[in-house]
């Protein structure tokens, strides 16, 4: 690891330990070539989801090309299928967290999609700039 503490392409191979590289145990809710979707375990709200590629890989920045393209895609998908079944769904938030320092928890790739609906939070406004509290009110 660098001092950024960020991958730098070097991504150990899969683990016994590793929750995301034992599919069997997971309960896959959409995939494709390259990458799956599974509910949160501890979601922030309802639907919320993770996109994870089936390769094991550190973080966002060791996906491969094609593992990106079918995450984008994957989380179309999902998006289309989450509005479709819950109309009060307005807005979602997509992230990832890079890195220990920047909140991950998990260390193989994993892409939040969050769904968001009215009143879900008192003042939304600045979104994942919440991850950092004093930065999400900002003026533009």
């Amino acid at each position: 690891m660098n001092k950024l503490n960020i991958s730098l392409g070097n991504a150990p191979k899969p683990t016994a330990g590793c929750l995301f590289c034992k599919m069997k145990n997971l309960k896959i809710i959409a995939e494709n070539k390259t990458v799956y979707a599974i509910l949160d375990s501890s979601p922030v709200s309802p639907d919320h989801m993770l996109i994870i590629p089936k390769r094991h890989c550190l973080d966002y920045f060791e996906m491969t090309r094609q593992e990106r393209c079918d995450a984008h895609e994957l989380i179309n998908r999902l998006k289309d299928s989450i509005i479709e079944n819950d109309s009060t769904v307005k807005g979602f938030n997509i992230g990832t967290n890079c890195g220990e320092t920047a909140g991950q928890t998990v260390f193989h790739t994993h892409i939040h999609l969050i769904p968001r609906r009215q009143n879900d939070t008192p003042n939304p406004r600045g979104g994942v700039r919440g991850v950092i509290p004093d930065k999400m009110d900002y003026k533009f």
